[in-house]
Parts: structure tokens; sequence; C-alpha cells
């Protein structure tokens, strides 16, 4: 089969993503780490931990491991841009900022200026429980200053302050499903996008735990890591870490994205959400029946068998139990399509950056998107023997260990599952498949080309003027016609302002360096 006879009217474009991770401030860091195989956890000094608020007994304690997948400038916002006083900041869970952030970078990286929309866009997304209303004295001021109190900390209005912020008049949804509620977020955005509630939805979660540069304590038979690795299907595994970040992306039906001229980094199939119910042990353990039903009705939406996936990218918590009871249940799934062995690459980027709780999904998603982007499979890191209780040699998978070439087998796309399991049974599953090769028509470079852009405030401007420069040295292929007219499109113009005539490409980059 061919990639452009895949595509049906109920497939979905992804038209935008961001994220802010451990040691990644976008998109292009986030792969950059992925494909060179780092941990991007920090070695915590105590003097961190104290400041931080940890009581300095805990310190003591030999089984207190001082390592933590952080994210840089996690408490920085600009208020400014979005018109927040800094008090009305200081009220604010940092993951409200981060989300809302997020989102409007995916609406930039879609080429699209949220306030120009005329037509409804949803939002949807999850929070990890907010630490911060307690941990920062917020709780202090909540019987005076009840509503912003609750307003800046209560997750009910995460995807409410989006909507209201870049002015979208879609549905606006806050979900909570724990581990999953991303991954649950972009399948609620793709039922709204089906239903023809909005045109455009954005969709995905965030996690930022307060005290943040803390550690945590090991204990026997808990989920938590105990030597600050997340080791995911290997035999040395103790348990995970729980990292800091967001991630969105910014979807759109397909037939419109290809009306529209939209870039599109890859295609849903479908999604697929269900429950474990009580069939298990008990309310937090996972269940190998519930796991392997998501999964087969992901498939059989997208009217596929499991030997067209060759990659799926796990909940991988790296906990002894959990991971061979996710691996059994994927097996018992795709043993319902097929008896072959071995043929499905797996992986988790939980060793890279953590269990990112409410945007873990998320943070999978488009790991997977960009690895059919680049056609590139990312390295499984921890790993080097498989956990025993896995079986792997019985199952139709191997656990990915180095940067592979991502082989397209006779022509056919390269597709890929993204599972996401919640704490309490909510489990997610989505199929996914790279971007057709969309032929279009060529834009004739016309020299000289005016080219605009602006900005708040002046640093701000700068900084701007240096991302466009460096967008334009790591993109050569991309049309500068094209970039000069996103730039005048697609983005929402600001008080301070800059233009520049360009003669050529190398004269464009030279005078935004200059």
């Amino acid at each position: 089969m061919s990639n452009e006879t895949t595509i049906n009217p109920f497939d979905i474009a992804i038209i935008g993503m961001a994220g802010r991770f451990p040691k990644a401030k976008n998109i292009g860091e986030y792969w950059d780490n992925l494909i060179n195989g780092r941990e991007c956890y920090t070695q915590l000094t105590d003097e961190q931990i104290i400041a931080s608020g940890v009581d300095p007994e805990l310190l003591k304690d030999p089984d207190y491991v001082k390592v933590s997948p952080i994210l840089e400038d996690y408490d920085k916002f600009d208020a400014h841009f979005f018109g927040y006083t800094p008090r009305e900041v200081s009220m604010m869970d940092p993951q409200q900022r981060l989300f809302l952030e997020c989102c409007w970078e995916a609406f930039e990286d879609g080429g699209y200026n949220p306030h120009a929309c005329e037509e409804p866009v949803g939002v949807y997304g999850g929070a990890a429980v907010n630490t911060y209303m307690v941990f920062s004295g917020v709780h202090n001021r909540f019987y005076t200053e009840f509503l912003p109190s609750v307003v800046g900390n209560d997750n009910s209005f995460l995807a409410n302050r989006v909507s209201y912020q870049l002015n979208l008049s879609g549905p606006a949804v806050t979900v909570q499903t724990a581990c999953s509620s991303s991954l649950v977020s972009v399948h609620l955005s793709v039922q709204s996008l089906l239903n023809g509630e909005c045109s455009m939805a954005l969709a995905g979660g965030v996690a930022v735990w307060v005290p943040h540069e803390a550690g945590h304590l090991y204990k026997e038979g808990s989920v938590f890591t105990k030597d600050g690795h997340c080791r995911t299907f290997d035999a040395k595994a103790t348990g995970t870490m729980f990292g800091n970040g967001a991630g969105v992306v910014l979807l759109k039906r397909y037939d419109d994205a290809i009306k529209d001229g939209d870039t599109i980094h890859a295609v849903i199939k479908s999604t697929a959400v269900n429950n474990d119910g009580a069939k298990k042990t008990d309310y937090t353990a996972p269940s190998v029946d519930g796991q392997a039903e998501v999964v087969v009705e992901a498939l059989a939406n997208a009217g596929l068998s499991a030997d067209d996936i060759s990659y799926v990218e796990t909940h991988g918590t790296g906990t002894f139990i959990g991971d061979p009871i996710e691996i059994r249940a994927l097996t018992k799934a795709y043993q319902a399509f097929t008896n072959r062995k071995g043929f499905c690459g797996i992986g988790s980027v939980k060793p890279n950056i953590g269990h990112l709780d409410a945007g873990a999904g998320a943070a999978g998603l488009i790991k997977t998107v960009l690895a059919l982007k680049h056609k590139m499979i990312p390295p499984s890191i921890n790993f080097d023997e498989p956990n025993p209780a896995l079986d792997l040699e019985n199952t139709p998978f191997y656990v990915n260990k180095s940067l592979s070439e991502w082989k397209s087998v006779n022509g056919a796309p390269r597709i890929a599952g993204v599972t996401s399991l919640g704490m309490g049974g909510t489990n997610a599953h989505v199929i996914v498949q790279e971007a057709p090769v969309i032929e279009r028509p060529a834009v004739k470079d016309q020299w000289p080309l005016l080219i605009t852009y602006s900005a708040k405030k002046e640093g701000s401007l700068d900084d701007y003027s240096a991302k466009l420069a460096a967008f334009l040295k790591a993109n050569p292929d991309a049309s500068l016609p094209n970039v000069a007219y996103t730039l005048q499109r697609g983005r929402k113009e600001f008080s301070q302002r800059r233009f520049l005539v360009a003669e050529n490409r190398d004269d464009a980059i030279q005078k935004l360096e200059n």
C-alpha cells in the first residue's frame, strides 16, 4: 500500500507541537536529547534540596534519592506578554502558566494567530496535582483572597484560562485521569473535531512539582526508583522518577489541513480509551485485560492489523511489576492479529525525562511524531538485560536499544502506537502514522523579499531575530517566501516591530543576526 492510499476522512492531522521538558526548552532540544540517548536528570546538592524547603533531617536517610528530572526556569513566566501583573502570577500554579505558554507556542508552530481564528478552537488538557498552593504559601491567603486563590490553582481552570487568554470559543475541558490525562485529552480532541464541535483543537498536559529541586524517599514496593535511574524493561529496574514538563499538540481534520496548506507533522489514525473496571487486585493495580482491550480497539478503529505497527511508545514506568503486565497486555492484543515475534520495536521516554504524570502521554506522543518525521527511532536508555518476567523472546516486541533507522516495509507508511495508563485504570492508546508526502505547487522565490515580525518588548524582539536566523540555518529547504507569508499572516502583531529586505537567504540570515 502507498502512503497516499491510507488516508481517510476520519484522520486527524497534527499541525503544531510545543513542549518543555527536563533540559529541553523546546521540541528541537527535546529531540536532540532523545536521539543522543541523554538521561536528563539533575544530581541535586543538599543546599539545593534544603533551599527548596525539604526537611534537612530527611537528607540523613540513606534511602533519600537526591536526583530529579527538574525543569529549568519552571518559575519563570512572561507576565507582560499575557497581560498579567506580577501579583496575579504569584498566585497562579506554575502548571497553568506553563500550559498556557505551550498552547501559544503550539499555535505558532502551526502557523496560526489564535486571536484571528474565526471558527471555534477547542482546548483539552490535564495537570498533575497542585503542590504549589501548599508549598508557596498561597493556601494562607485562601480565606482572604478566595477567588484569586481558586482561579489560579484549581485544575478546573487549566483549559478555561487558555481559551480566555487566546480568545478561543470551542470546548474548553480540563481532563483528570491521572497519568493518562494528556493522551485522553488527545482522544477527546479527536472526537470533538470529528463531531464538528471545533475546527482545531489543542490537547496536552503538564506536571510541575513543588518543591522543585527535591529528590524522593525510596521505599520497598513503591513506584519510586531506588538508584535514581528509570530502567524501563530492564532486569535491574526498581521504579520510576517523577519528572516535570509539558507537551501540547495542535490538531485539525486532515482534509481541512490539506485544504489550508498546513504543515502536517503526522496523522492520527485512531484513538481509544477504556477503564480496567474492578477485575484486578486493587484500585492502583494495572490490568492485562483492560490494557489489551484498549489497544485492540484502537487498531480496529484504524482498520489496521498489529502487523502494520512497527513501533510502540509504551507507558513503560520501569517498575518491576508494571512493565511485565504492560508487555503481557500488548502481546495479548497483538496476538489477536498475528503470530509473528520480535518484529515491533518498543521504547519509553521515561528513562530520559522521568514520568510526567498528567503530561506523560503528550511527551510520548511528541517523541513518536518526531521519530516518524525524522524516520529514526531513538534509543531506549538504561536497558542492558530484559526483565525475565517480560518473556520478550516469545512476544512480538524487541527493545530498541540504539538509535535506529525507521525503515519502511514494502513502501508502506510507518505507523506507531502510543500508550498511556492512568492509575485507577483509565487507559488510552493512539495510532499515529507518518505524514504523507504532499506535492504542493512550488513557490517561486522573488527577490528582494520583505520579512516582518514583531514582539511586545524590544528584548523579546532580539530573541525572535536570533530564533528566526537559527531556524533558517537549520532548515535550508524551508521556502523563504512561505516563511515571510507565515510571519505576516500567521502571527499576532505587537507594538515592537522590525522588518528587513532580503536579497537572498544568506542575506536574510546575516541581517537577522546583526
